[in-house]
């Protein structure tokens, strides 16, 4: 199951998943209908079935739904991606830093992924299975303008060696993935354009990445024979940034 899988990365790791040979649930918004539409179709012609979920992950009853759908109308649930998230970056001082926007940003890349997590444990339990969380190189490089987002990803990458030394005797793996600059459709949505101009040049490679280069990361992590003995672990994609 992957939160947010119509667009961007959560679509890649979905269709990285599917040619691996998974079945794949994923959520997402209901403004985004005709993505989840494109992502079930791609996720098909790969030859396995899809589970589009249309639910706002900001409420916990959702999650738990997410889950619980997941496992009644697939059979199971193996590997859970938290890849969700909210950023906005037009805002350039903590006053203009309102209540709702703190709260749609915490609700949907913090609470929503401890909500998930929780619901999938028992699940990820019987079939020995593992988490995947999206963090950010923001965690570690933070900007200004994404106070509240960058602060998620950090807490992220804390509770994802926290719940890999909670979940471990259990057989259950977590890590996380952290990418830099990545194409998605939030990069022009939510960024000045004179940013998105410039978006990725600083990185040693010299480039943004695409949502492609990024969902290896999430077949390794999820892969029982390749990873097996990976957990706790924040693994960049980042361009050459550094993740320490």
């Amino acid at each position: 199951m992957i939160t947010g899988g119509d667009s961007g990365i959560g679509r890649a790791v979905a269709i990285a998943y599917a040619r691996e040979g998974a079945d794949v649930a994923f959520t997402y918004q209901p403004e985004e209908k005709e993505d989840a539409d494109a992502t079930t179709a791609l996720v098909q012609d790969a030859g396995r079935a899809a589970l589009p979920l249309e639910l706002d992950l900001r409420e916990r009853s959702a999650c738990d739904e997410a889950v619980r759908r997941t496992v009644d109308e697939l059979g199971g649930l193996d590997v859970l991606v938290n890849n969700a998230g909210y950023q906005m970056a037009r805002q350039h001082s903590i006053e203009e830093l309102d209540d709702e926007r703190i709260d749609r940003t915490f609700k949907t890349n913090l609470y929503a992924l401890v909500w998930l997590c929780r619901a999938a444990a028992p699940h990820l339990r019987e079939r020995t299975g593992c988490i995947i969380n999206n963090t950010s190189i923001q965690a570690y490089e933070p900007s200004s303008t994404l106070l509240d987002y960058a602060a998620t990803k950090a807490a992220i990458n804390n509770f994802t060696v926290n719940l890999a030394a909670q979940l471990g005797a259990d057989g259950i793996r977590v890590n996380a993935v952290a990418p830099g600059p990545i194409w998605t459709p939030l990069q022009p949505a939510t960024q000045e354009p004179e940013k998105v101009e410039q978006f990725g040049a600083s990185t040693p490679l010299g480039r943004a990445g695409q949502p492609a280069e990024v969902a290896p990361a999430f077949v390794f992590l999820a892969s029982p024979s390749d990873a097996s003995y990976v957990s706790g672990t924040v693994l960049g994609v980042t361009g050459g940034k550094p993740v320490f």
